[in-house]
């Protein structure tokens, strides 16, 4: 079976219109203002790169398809083995993975890709990304200590032929090496391919904030939640969309990833990523029993080099009263970046017909006119 294999240079879903964002329809969450892409890539020197895999149609074949899936590379620094940024995790709900979270909160450096997958591809994702890092660092385990790959996953078995673990190392290297600023694509593409979110199309989706000389970025992997609780603007809208709701087997999960330029402590930055969780529940989501809701933030500044001649290290941050703009902002951009997972999102035909259908445009546009929201 061939596999259609997609960088996200382009639209992913071929043939279909581009679909609008947030802003595009009024739909503004908050009072900050975004940066000039609205991305996590308006945080300087953070980069991202995608692989989308879509092949197939009709009755699961389990091992051969249909396939809906990809990966999502995510990159704080050239190298991140040479230069090590802080970061932090926080674990909503843990019904989920996230390899390498028990070493990157014991040091507070992030020295590895982040990448997203689906559940069953997390092993071979992590294996690509150390021989990634070891083409770049030959000396990995012989002069130097060895990384531990920071992966993080979603299931998409609703879509996907999930026991096939489609992602392999030639998309894990074309999203790393693939990986830029500027805008980045969402929805149906990368790690978002066979995602659901609140029984609709979900998937990718990024949002930033610029605050006090700073700025925030979020990109979330968005596959959570159930359509009587999506909530946009405060608007129940999930209550009145008619549109049939995709049912599924697991609750789905929520990746978030959190970006600054701010000089922040670990400590800062597991606050600002526990404010994730608030985003989230601004769309409607109460993080369920099964859904595995995971956040990592790190900050470009204050980067620490593997190798120094220094003897003392000397970093500056953010008194903790100063965070409180960079906390709205954790929570603006989350909620940003969830709502454009969605809009950005096309309808998707996946394993044994399962359809997710792309929220409706006019409809909410209607349902938020009315409540006085547009």
């Amino acid at each position: 079976m061939q596999l259609l294999f997609l960088l996200s240079l382009s639209n992913p879903a071929a043939g279909q219109p581009e679909r609008p964002r947030c802003r595009d329809l009024g739909i503004c969450p908050g009072t900050l203002k975004p940066g000039p892409y609205n991305a996590i890539t308006d945080v300087d020197g953070v980069r991202v790169g995608q692989a989308s895999l879509r092949s197939g149609q009709g009755k699961l074949t389990p091992g051969q398809g249909p396939v809906r899936t990809g990966v999502t590379a995510i990159l704080g620094a050239p190298d991140p083995w040479k230069v090590r940024l802080p970061a932090a995790t926080f674990v909503l709900n843990g019904n989920g993975e996230m390899t390498g979270m028990a070493y990157l909160n014991d040091i507070g450096l992030l020295e590895s890709p982040i990448l997203l997958t689906n559940t069953l591809n997390v092993g071979r994702v992590a294996d690509a990304a150390v021989s990634w890092l070891i083409q770049r660092n030959p000396q990995i385990g012989i002069r130097d200590d060895v990384p531990i790959a920071v992966v993080a996953e979603c299931d998409d078995s609703t879509l996907n032929d999930i026991q096939g673990r489609h992602v392999g190392e030639a998309q894990v290297m074309a999203a790393l090496n693939g990986a830029c600023s500027g805008p980045v694509e969402e929805g149906d593409v990368g790690a978002g391919t066979g995602m659901v979110a609140y029984q609709f199309k979900g998937g990718i989706g990024t949002s930033s904030r610029q605050v006090e000389g700073y700025t925030v970025g979020v990109l979330v992997m968005a596959n959570m939640g159930v359509r009587s609780e999506f909530t946009v603007l405060g608007v129940p809208v999930g209550l009145h969309l008619p549109e049939e709701a995709l049912s599924r087997n697991t609750q789905g999960s929520l990746i978030v990833v959190v970006a600054t330029d701010a000089p922040v402590s670990q400590s800062q930055l597991s606050r600002m990523a526990r404010r994730a969780g608030l985003g989230l529940a601004r769309t409607g989501a109460v993080s369920h029993h099964g859904s595995g809701d995971l956040v990592l933030a790190f900050s470009t500044a204050n980067a620490v080099p593997r190798v120094s001649q220094e003897k003392l290290m000397n970093t500056r941050w953010l008194p903790d009263q100063q965070l409180d703009p960079l906390y709205q902002a954790v929570v603006e951009a989350t909620e940003e970046s969830i709502l454009n997972s969605l809009l950005r999102a096309h309808t998707t035909v996946g394993r044994d017909g399962n359809t997710a259908i792309a929220l409706p445009i006019e409809p909410l546009r209607q349902l938020l006119t009315r409540f006085g929201r547009l």
